[in-house]
């Protein structure tokens, strides 16, 4: 089993000085902000930087770190997909302007990649959180060999990405790093106690029964932090936008069958029809459990946050697979 990792890694961040394209952005900015406020939909007399995230999860953590110093701006909704969601040219303007755009790296935000490349032509300094991890690549399915994005669902490699983002964070004008390190400990203490917690949770799984059937192949690195197995994937590759074939199903049912696991499991940005199809089509019971995976919930859903996304996850597969 992996331990945390607790190695500093390079921190991500692309460096600018203002440039005449990031002068030019900030004017569109300015007439974009200029426009809104004059229909009441931008708040007034806010002076501190502004940090764009991409991701709802990663935007909790930027939150976390920060605090009230910075207004970040998290462009996923929540219960989202990572993988197909899209911005508005208003918001697409302003982040060519920001003081700091933070994704996630490795693919995971296709339908925004434009956006964050033209950020960082105007100039706009950028942490890619998989800059600061060991990365994984995906072992089989149409994705096989190329890197995995889902580095979130191992609290170790969050951890990386935290110790990678504070530095990058105190370079932003108008954070104070004192106030910056304090929360940054704080939120390294409660990912520790995550992992304590996770650990201690899945350790109680016996060998025969840590095998990872799900919708999507997402689980790549908790499976490599807590010894599981990834069985399959009803959708093969990397991205949801992928398609699955009667052979995908076929060698899933067979996988089902052969593990002898008790649950699969759908995540929650994602329909469960094909993982419902999976197990009525598997000739032994099979339940199907839902978890939160690529995307957070709304204030009043089951994994507001990044914390209780991964202690909600950790307790459905606990119990989805032990005797």
């Amino acid at each position: 089993m992996r331990a945390p990792s607790t190695a500093r890694h390079r921190s991500g961040l692309a460096t600018a000085r203002p440039t005449a394209a990031r002068t030019a952005a900030r004017i569109a900015a300015v007439t974009v902000a200029a426009a809104l406020a004059l229909t009441g939909c931008a708040p007034a007399g806010d002076d501190r930087p502004v940090v764009f995230v991409s991701t709802n999860i990663l935007g909790d953590v930027v939150g976390e770190l920060v605090g009230d110093q910075a207004e970040v701006v998290t462009l996923m909704k929540p219960d989202a997909d990572p993988h197909s969601f899209e911005i508005s040219a208003q918001q697409a303007a302003r982040m060519r302007a920001a003081d700091l755009v933070v994704s996630n790296g490795l693919g995971l935000e296709e339908g925004l990649q434009q956006h964050l490349d033209a950020a960082v032509d105007a100039g706009v300094p950028s942490f890619v959180a998989a800059d600061a991890i060991d990365v994984l690549d995906y072992r089989e399915g149409d994705a096989a060999g190329t890197p995995d994005p889902h580095f979130w669902t191992d609290p170790g490699r969050m951890l990386d990405v935290v110790d990678a983002l504070e530095p990058a964070l105190a370079e932003v004008d108008g954070v104070d790093s004192a106030a910056l390190t304090a929360r940054t400990a704080d939120y390294r203490a409660e990912l520790d106690r995550l992992d304590a917690e996770m650990t201690t949770a899945f350790a109680a799984i016996p060998a025969e029964r840590r095998a990872l059937v799900t919708n999507h192949h997402v689980f790549g690195y908790l499976a490599d932090r807590f010894d599981f197995d990834v069985v399959g994937a009803v959708i093969p590759g990397g991205t949801t936008l992928a398609a699955p074939s009667a052979s995908d199903l076929a060698d899933l049912v067979d996988a089902v069958e052969t593990t002898g696991v008790p649950t699969v499991f759908a995540e929650s940005s994602s329909p469960d029809r094909l993982v419902q199809a999976l197990a009525s089509e598997a000739d032994v019971h099979v339940d199907v459990v839902e978890l939160f995976t690529e995307s957070l919930t709304a204030t009043d859903g089951d994994a507001p946050d990044y914390l209780t996304m991964m202690r909600v996850d950790t307790e459905r597969i606990a119990t989805g697979l032990s005797p």
